[in-house]
């Protein structure tokens, strides 16, 4: 679920690759909204997971395009908001008593605090 990359320069140093990271985690939501029941609740909460996960991976990457401070600002914003989204839909899916959907649930839930906290700290460290 979570790829992490290794620095070629230092072997003890390691590092993530957002872009990649962003990319599994909205690829990981897809495949848990392929799991979930039909219900009518799943079937709305699931569209909308996967409308909000694949806008945090590409307004990450709009992000890194930006044209400008105030662009690049901006986007890392909406992918924090979009990442704050993704982790309310991912806890209203019904995943009923399947214990392996609950740990990619736990999982996408865990992922999107992290990448939240990642982008505020973007965020902070790159106000205008």
């Amino acid at each position: 679920m979570n790829k992490q990359y290794q620095n070629n320069n230092d072997k003890n140093t390691k590092h993530y690759d957002l872009e990649e990271r962003t990319f599994e985690y909205s690829k990981t939501c897809r495949d848990f909204i392929k799991k979930l029941s039909r219900s009518i609740t799943n079937i709305e909460y699931g569209k909308q997971l996967a409308r909000s996960s694949g806008s945090v991976s590409a307004n990450y990457i709009e992000a890194n395009e930006s044209i400008s401070k105030k662009d690049f600002y901006h986007r890392i914003k909406i992918s924090r908001k979009e990442a704050k989204e993704s982790r309310l839909w991912a806890r209203l899916c019904d995943i009923g008593d399947d214990l392996s959907l609950k740990d990619i649930q736990n999982w996408i839930i865990d992922e999107s605090m992290q990448l939240i906290k990642i982008f505020t700290a973007i965020i902070s460290k790159n106000k205008i």
